[in-house]
């Protein structure tokens, strides 16, 4: 049902008192233009072709192609963060990620059952309204044929969106210019007030990030009015409050900035701060950031929007999408696969890294369907502070699996974690970093297994003994050494148990990037030229290069492999130069365990090492990886046990606050 009123604009008392705001629509800021194809859509208002009998995908290539009738984005159309013109004659669609409404969501997560779509339009056009099922069905709903300035109105229901579908209107221009002035999703309900945020970035020298993204937040006084306060965990050497234009942003956000300086505790260390410190301010909820990614404010208004109307408290996370490629996101929602325990995607057709310049929402079915998580990111987690009340704060891990950990945790005790569409940031994407070598392996190795042994439902873990094994193997036959001795620390620490790890927290790190200048694969050189250039005595069998093994020859070819590097001398030439150079994307186990040496480029492309085979450090700590694998195993239910009983106090806000006074500076502008 729609109906369309002239002239004055929505927003009576008596309509302000009986509909309030869920979503408005928004553009991109002129900062952020590349970001266009998030906000709307040019395309034609074709969806994915179905089988109608059994709603298969029927022919997907022709489907796609369809894309391709999509006109160019007119950025200098955008008139406002909330208003565009639509030329003559030309369609719009606003099917996109940050302005279709998400209705399979509201319907699943929250007491609302209906939601009205009003939009203020002036220029002749229509306005048409249509949805999709959870198998990415487009169906139209409505059309509305406007003129001059005009109120419309669409009532619309969520009954039909029981396992996924959004909303979205698309406006056609006539003869003359269309023009949006604004459109929102609304609730019908008694007013209320929105809850108070705390709103925590946890930052490491990282301050020109995390000063642009203040700025961000001062530049849109809207969203500072559910902010109850802005702390910035600073942990780093570089201080945020040194950057320039620090005073005047500081000056801009009106007193709600606060700075906490405390030793590096890792993201999980001033994650749990920032916890901590929305519990004791009396918050509602705890807004948790990381550093260095770029935040689209109107994402805190929907997060908290969505949270207040949770049928019970719920955590409620943004997508992240990649910053160097922006309209690329990277998962759509995670869970924890409790046999391998590791992250993984709830729908097997879903895809990490979407783009959604090739594939648009309404050509791409899996974004449709409604995707249940374990989990969200902690690059920006909205979590209510009665959750935290109730099951703690972070682990002290320091770094990777708290927020996994703590899904896991708020889901036992019966808290759910939604990750929400159209709330996201911009972030560093996993294809740029490569944290499973170098000092992090020891907090992937040690807080996986520390997950495991509190959540995983299977009597020694599933696989992750034997993975770990695996993993171990594949680390020494590529002669990343530096690697397998932080895995044998942080299996050596995960038999010592639960009580230590406070105690740990902030010298872990420090201890293990001491022993870098022990492995010549942790000491990077920024100079291509620092490294003689690559000789191979024995040119590859047959000029084929190395191939990896296939599943049937992977056991016979490993402990073939493991033998040659255990017994074969080293060449005598690849000790004064290495062999090749390998391109980090080429630095695969099966291919650098076939060298003596190699130079080997990092993630980001800004250095290399020199990987040398030692046979001696390769025997001992190969023995030391299996013996540490087996103990684990075998002593995991006596681990299990220990770890359970103690999560309740190493996660508890006394034992965090001993952590924080003795790690804690004296801001001297606070």
């Amino acid at each position: 049902m729609s109906t369309t009123t002239a002239a004055a604009p929505t927003g009576s008392k008596k309509e302000s008192a009986r509909w309030q705001i869920l979503q408005r629509v928004i553009l991109p800021s002129e900062s952020n233009l590349d970001t266009a194809p998030l906000y709307i859509d040019t395309g034609s208002a074709l969806s994915i072709q179905l089988n109608t009998m059994d709603g298969s995908v029927s022919n997907e290539r022709a489907a796609f192609s369809s894309f391709s009738n999509a006109k160019q984005i007119h950025a200098e159309d955008f008139r406002s963060r909330h208003s565009t013109l639509v030329r003559r004659g030309e369609r719009v669609s606003f099917a996109s990620y940050f302005n279709a409404f998400p209705a399979s969501y509201w319907r699943k997560w929250t007491t609302v059952d209906d939601v009205r779509l009003a939009v203020t339009t002036s220029g002749s056009g229509s306005i048409s309204v249509y949805r999709s099922n959870a198998r990415g069905s487009l169906q139209h709903v409505e059309t509305q044929r406007v003129d001059a300035v005009a109120n419309t109105h669409f009532d619309l229901s969520l009954k039909p969106f029981g396992d996924g579908g959004w909303y979205w209107f698309d406006l056609v221009a006539g003869a003359e210019d269309f023009v949006l002035e604004s459109a929102q999703w609304l609730a019908h309900e008694e007013p209320r007030e929105a809850g108070s945020v705390t709103l925590e970035i946890t930052t490491l020298n990282k301050p020109d990030f995390c000063l642009n993204n203040l700025q961000i937040l001062a530049n849109h006084p809207d969203n500072l009015k559910q902010l109850k306060e802005i702390l910035v965990v600073d942990q780093g050497t570089q201080k945020v409050s040194d950057e320039p234009g620090f005073d005047e942003v500081r000056t801009a956000l009106k007193g709600k900035l606060r700075i906490i300086d405390q030793d590096n505790l890792g993201g999980s260390g001033g994650f749990a701060r920032g916890m901590y410190e929305a519990v004791e301010n009396g918050s509602d909820y705890a807004l948790l950031l990381d550093d260095d990614i770029v935040v689209e404010p109107e994402s805190i208004s929907r997060l908290l929007t969505f949270a207040d109307r949770c049928k019970s408290p719920t955590i409620v996370g943004g997508h992240m999408f990649d910053l160097y490629n922006r309209t690329v996101l990277h998962t759509f929602g995670e869970i924890v696969n409790p046999w391998r325990f590791q992250p993984d995607q709830p729908l097997s057709d879903q895809t990490l890294g979407h783009d959604f310049v090739r594939s648009n929402l309404r050509q791409t079915p899996w974004l449709h369907r409604r995707v249940d998580v374990d989990y969200n990111g902690w690059w920006m987690a909205l979590i209510p502070t009665v959750v935290i009340r109730d099951i703690g704060l972070s682990l002290p891990v320091f770094i990777k699996w708290d927020d996994a950990e703590y899904g896991l945790r708020a889901k036992a005790a019966g808290y759910p974690t939604v990750s929400m569409p159209g709330a996201g940031v911009w972030h560093v994407s996993w294809i740029d970093k490569d944290d499973l070598v170098g000092w992090q392996a020891y907090f992937h190795t040690r807080n996986r297994m520390i997950a495991a042994l509190l959540h995983s439902p299977y009597d020694r873990g599933g696989r992750v003994v034997r993975e770990s094994g695996y993993m171990d193997i594949k680390h020494l036959i590529s002669m990343q050494y530096y690697t397998a001795m932080g895995r044998l620390m942080a299996m050596r620490d995960v038999l010592k148990g639960p009580e230590q790890l406070h105690s740990i927290l902030a010298t872990k790190l420090p201890e293990i990037r001491s022993m870098a200048s022990e492995y010549p694969d942790s000491q990077f050189r920024n100079d291509p030229d620092a490294f003689p250039g690559p000789k191979m005595d024995k040119p590859p069998r047959h000029g084929q290069g190395f191939k990896a093994p296939s599943y049937f020859q992977l056991m016979p070819w490993a402990a073939k492999t493991i033998v040659r590097q255990l017994s074969k001398p080293i060449a005598a030439s690849s000790k004064e130069r290495p062999q090749a150079f390998i391109a980090h994307q080429d630095n695969k186990w099966w291919r650098m365990s076939q060298y003596d040496s190699a130079v080997v480029s990092n993630a980001e492309g800004t250095g290399a090492s020199w990987y040398q085979r030692d046979p001696r450090k390769l025997r001992s700590m190969l023995a030391e990886a299996a013996s540490l694998n087996a103990q684990i195993l075998r002593e995991w239910p006596r681990l299990r046990e220990s770890y359970r009983n103690e999560l309740t106090s190493i996660t508890s806000f006394e034992a965090w606050k001993q952590t924080f006074d003795a790690h804690s500076r004296k801001n001297p502008q606070d």
